[in-house]
């Protein structure tokens, strides 16, 4: 059975994995090593790596809470709007993560299955 290669067995994307590795291997090393010789990490780099992880977090949560409905009254009674909301109120009234977990499940679940059944 001859004939053309498939994309998987060209040289360039070989390359290009290998290139991509190499430079994300790189990226991290170089911060392990600027981090292993310095003593202390200067203010100005402290703090906005402070605001990295709610960026990420954000970044991660909130799509799946924001929905694309016909209406604005269909986005706000979403359930998963609802709980992320009441699972955010916990999370900044107690800063327990279990808590927030639980309560935001917890209402997830009773919207879904009771409320909006």
């Amino acid at each position: 059975m001859t004939g053309a290669p498939s994309a998987a067995g060209s040289p360039r994307v070989w390359l290009a994995i290998v290139l991509i590795g190499v430079a994300t291997y790189g990226f991290r090393l170089s911060f392990i090593h600027l981090f292993g010789r310095i003593d202390e990490v200067p203010a100005r780099i402290t703090r906005p790596l402070r605001y990295v992880p709610p960026a990420v977090l954000a970044a991660l949560v909130l799509p799946d809470l924001l929905t694309l409905r016909p209406s604005l009254t269909a986005t706000l009674l979403d359930e998963r709007l609802i709980a992320g909301a009441v699972a955010g109120a916990v999370a900044w009234r107690t800063e327990n993560i279990f808590a927030t977990i639980a309560v935001g499940m917890t209402t997830l679940w009773l919207f879904r299955f009771v409320v909006f059944a």
